[in-house]
């Protein structure tokens, strides 16, 4: 009975500390690109990896999310108060936008129009208002942020949760349905290797340029994976196009080559803002026709089996006795 108690509490624990260590290095790898050291980071992973985390494993999760969250800004903040109390924003921002997305009746498939734009305007515009809020207001409070630059620090603070959300929660939604595709034939692996390689050469040529901005032709690879492979080819793209972006922007590369960090923040997050949106959405446009189309089919195949069982056979017509002529 003790061994029966303790498994589930065991394996509650054990996803607890997974998300934190995932929190935790997907926030080193945003730290990665900073535009401004320890303050302009345009794409902030972990608030992707925690809306991804509780509709998948449950809302006890949310330790795992504090855990990681902590343990990343205690060596940031300016005081462990300061800190603790980002921490807490930064748990219950992701909280709040699953609990909104449960109201909504979002489903992980990412299937239906309605559960990206729930996606989009709960979990990262609405959702994200908290952390950015509660962290900004902290950092004037304690000092590190001056009164007058709220507003620039909260801008940066919520664009980059938000777009966490867009470009990285809808890979590890994906991730986690993949399957190895054993139908798929050599023709359909040679089409995902070429769009795969397509999407990485293409945003590498559209961000060497200097001083111009040819971002522009990476939309024909997002339509191309949003129409052949759904949302399955068209997270990963997103997150490619927007990764590889981030990495320009750090570099002052090709369209963010301008010395002016406001203006290579406010074009790299349309960039991402528009990669995301034009790949969801369009990706959960064309599933959603497809489901519509097979149910149509299926309830045609219903109504033709239902007809063929009510017409009468052959042999239950009554046909009139031939006339003879008489002889």
């Amino acid at each position: 009975m003790r061994s029966a108690e303790t498994g589930p509490l065991g394996s509650a624990a054990l996803r607890i500390l997974a998300v934190a260590a995932v929190y935790y290095a997907a926030a080193q790898v945003g730290l990665l690109h900073q535009l401004v050291r320890d303050q302009v980071t345009p794409l902030w992973p972990p608030t992707g990896v925690a809306l991804a985390a509780l509709p998948i494993m449950g809302l006890r999760v949310w330790p795992g999310i504090a855990l990681g969250a902590f343990l990343v800004n205690v060596f940031l903040g300016p005081s462990l108060t300061s800190v603790l109390v980002i921490t807490a924003g930064n748990t219950l921002a992701p909280v709040c936008a699953c609990l909104m997305l449960r109201r909504a009746g979002f489903r992980n498939e990412l299937d239906r129009l309605r559960d990206v734009l729930a996606l989009v305007f709960l979990g990262a515009l609405a959702g994200m208002l908290i952390s950015s809020t509660i962290g900004s207001g902290v950092l004037v409070l304690s000092g590190a942020v001056d009164a007058g630059d709220f507003w620039p620090t909260w801008s940066v603070w919520w664009t980059g949760d938000a777009m966490g959300i867009l470009v990285v929660t809808p890979f590890l939604l994906v991730l986690r349905r993949a399957r190895w595709p054993s139908r798929a034939g050599p023709g359909r692996w040679l089409e995902a290797v070429a769009l795969a390689f397509g999407t990485v050469f293409v945003t590498l040529v559209a961000t060497r340029p200097p001083e111009s901005n040819l971002l522009f032709l990476v939309s024909p690879l997002l339509v191309w994976a949003a129409f052949r492979f759904r949302l399955a080819g068209a997270a990963p793209c997103a997150l490619v196009v927007s990764t590889l972006a981030i990495m320009a922007a750090a570099a002052a590369r090709g369209p963010f080559a301008s010395d002016d960090v406001f203006a290579n923040m406010v074009t790299l997050q349309a960039v991402n803002g528009t990669t995301a949106l034009t790949a969801l959405l369009l990706a959960a446009v064309i599933t959603e026709r497809d489901t519509t189309h097979e149910e149509i089919k299926r309830v045609c195949a219903r109504l033709a089996e239902m007809v063929s069982r009510m017409e009468p056979g052959p042999e239950s017509h009554d046909y009139p006795p031939e006339d003879h002529p008489p002889p």
